[in-house]
């Protein structure tokens, strides 16, 4: 280990943004209710409440109504189980969220009562629980009961002026292109850096895709403590490779492969490309919140869905997702698009939130970070991303284990 350089030189603008402060201190950009099963048996009774409770409302006064369905909580074992828990007991506690309504069946491995004692000290005005198997008759009316009491609450939230240190944004890549490298993902890593600078947190994830560029993360941490932690996150990650018998240092995917990047090391340098120049403060694991501002690394695997997910579990208000191919999915967060190329910004406008391919055509790229941030601002102040507009939001937890 060899001690991280020099601070960056970055000015602090005091630039602010307008979020829901919530009682732990924490800053929300959204003020939703959410529906959070502990176990997939209750997925379809989660969607029928956020249906019903959309029709009854029409979401006057809040930003969204989700249920986030999921196919775990039971028959799993051990760390894989844990997962499970720690992702859906970060979710329960986002201050994107302003009511949560907790649904669990009653005999499943992720037993309620414990999940709950899982919360710590948390709003219990804010977050309730219902057991199906416990209601005498029709649950979805007792539920209903609980979501009109969150629903009276969350609705008379109000936005309010908060610091730019409040913020914390996840840091993801999708299938890239040959602009990739040029574009997107500096622009996102002056973006993280701007952050940084602001005493702002930014996440950046996606281990198998930081296989041959992880010594210049590694070059970064600002201890050794934390260079340790590093490299045990990234080896740890080959381990499990290597455990399932699959190559380390494989090709990327053949969306990668179309677009012009043709080795993994492509990809990895592109991957930390996002998280600028910043010290890396701190590395967490799969399911961990974030402690420390600045730059931090999180431990997941590189599948969009999965990695995105963990993004917003351990903190993140937003997601930065940068991308040469272009996707419409969104995690549970608003997670906004950042095209690589104008030809994708154009093609895919229903998909595509900024277009950074402006650099590639001579826009500077200060001038397009400037953009990004002013864009950045408006969506954490409440401006909708094009996934938002649409109502794609999913979550989706690694699973790594026996199913009994």
């Amino acid at each position: 280990y060899k001690p991280v350089g020099e601070k960056l030189s970055i000015a602090n603008d005091h630039r602010t943004f307008n979020g829901y402060v919530r009682s732990t201190g924490e800053v929300g950009i959204r003020n939703e209710i959410w529906i959070v099963p502990t176990v997939g048996c209750v997925n379809g009774i989660a969607e029928r409440l956020a249906e019903q409770l959309r029709s009854e409302t029409g979401c006057k006064d809040i930003d969204a109504i989700h249920s986030w369905h999921h196919n775990y909580g039971c028959s799993q074992l051990s760390d894989d189980h844990e997962n499970t828990r720690k992702i859906l007991r970060d979710i329960v506690l986002h201050p994107n969220a302003g009511g949560v309504l907790v649904l669990g069946l009653g005999c499943e491995n992720n037993q309620p009562d414990q999940f709950m004692e899982t919360l710590g000290d948390y709003d219990k005005s804010r977050i309730k629980l219902l057991v199906t198997q416990k209601v005498d008759g029709d649950e979805i009316e007792a539920g209903m009961s609980i979501l009109r009491e969150l629903y009276g609450l969350a609705s008379k939230d109000r936005r309010e002026e908060c610091s730019l240190s409040k913020l914390r944004v996840g840091l993801k890549c999708g299938g890239s292109d040959g602009f990739s490298g040029i574009t997107a993902n500096p622009l996102v890593g002056e973006f993280s850096d701007y952050l940084v600078a602001q005493g702002g947190t930014s996440i950046l994830t996606e281990v198998p895709e930081m296989f041959g560029a992880e010594n210049i993360l590694f070059s970064r941490c600002e201890n050794e403590a934390v260079f340790n932690k590093a490299v045990q996150m990234v080896n740890n990650f080959k381990k499990y490779f290597v455990s399932h018998g699959q190559v380390v240092y494989e090709n990327p995917s053949p969306g990668n492969k179309a677009g012009g990047i043709t080795t993994l090391e492509d990809k990895a340098l592109g991957c930390t490309q996002k998280s600028g120049q910043s010290p890396v403060k701190g590395v967490l694991s799969y399911g961990e919140k974030v402690t420390h501002s600045g730059l931090n690394l999180l431990s997941a695997p590189g599948n969009d869905l999965v990695a995105a997910t963990a993004l917003a579990a351990s903190g993140a208000q937003l997601v930065l997702f940068s991308t040469g191919r272009g996707t419409p999915f969104a995690c549970p967060v608003p997670t906004m698009k950042i095209a690589s190329n104008p030809s994708l910004a154009e093609k895919k406008a229903n998909w595509i939130d900024f277009n950074a391919g402006s650099v590639a055509e001579g826009e500077p790229l200060d001038d397009a970070g400037e953009r990004l941030l002013d864009f950045v601002l408006e969506v954490a102040s409440g401006k909708r991303t094009k996934t938002e507009e649409r109502g794609f939001r999913e979550i989706s937890i690694f699973k790594d284990g026996v199913v009994l």
